[in-house]
């Protein structure tokens, strides 16, 4: 594989605790998936963070409260976490693994538009939230088309998210199932707290944030 690293980043890569992970990317990339398998592979607990930000009924919980349910969510040592919304500064301290999946906007697009006909099996809906078909459709098919709209912005948004986080963590932009596949291969194994271990990273000019969430314009919430 490839190793690509940030223009700003004239460091040799330090050892790290691969332990804190979010996971991030535009909707359809495949994030809840991906994290399965990370989850499935190293034992650290998974974190859905869409369903922790509504409430039943799909009434959307207020900012400053999903502020603090992630403050508690991320306070453990050992955590994957699966959003595009995840506070800033919570990342920057918490966090020691960013990975953006930079999946082309026409795949994520495709999923969104199929997802909209069936819902995958292993779909979560948070707790309280009922999904009617025609909820499903129009939800899904936005994506399509805030996907289309953002194809330009949320690359760009992504590569200065990298760039801001490179300092603070590990940072991982993977765009092919190919890349996918070789970071889970390289990830340790049934991670155990306090368990250190150099990962090879693979880093390329990557995209972004809003000023205090990690999702940039046009990521969407699934």
């Amino acid at each position: 594989m490839k190793r690509w690293k940030l223009a700003s980043d004239n460091k040799p890569c330090p050892s790290a605790v691969h332990s804190r992970v979010v996971v991030t990317g535009m909707a359809g990339t495949g994030k809840s998936t991906f994290s399965r398998q990370l989850a499935a592979k190293t034992g650290l607990p998974l974190i859905h963070l869409d369903l922790h930000a509504w409430r039943p009924g799909w009434v959307r919980v207020p900012d400053d409260e999903l502020i603090e349910t992630q403050r508690s969510l991320l306070a453990g040592q050992r955590w994957i976490v699966d959003s595009n919304d995840v506070d800033y500064q919570l990342l920057v301290t918490r966090a020691d693994t960013l990975v953006i999946i930079a999946t082309p906007w026409w795949v994520c697009s495709w999923r969104a538009f199929r997802r909209g006909l069936r819902r995958p099996a292993e779909t979560q809906l948070p707790e309280g939230c009922e999904e009617s078909f025609s909820q499903r459709i129009g939800d899904e098919w936005g994506i399509v088309w805030r996907n289309w709209q953002n194809r330009k912005t949320v690359p760009e948004n992504d590569r200065r998210l990298a760039k801001r986080c490179a300092d603070h963590m590990d940072v991982h932009l993977l765009s092919t199932k190919q890349e996918l596949a070789d970071f889970l291969r390289r990830f340790p194994e049934r991670l155990e707290l306090g368990h250190v271990r150099r990962l090879s990273r693979f880093r390329r000019p990557a995209y972004a944030a809003r000023p205090t969430r990690v999702c940039g314009a046009g990521h969407g919430t699934r």
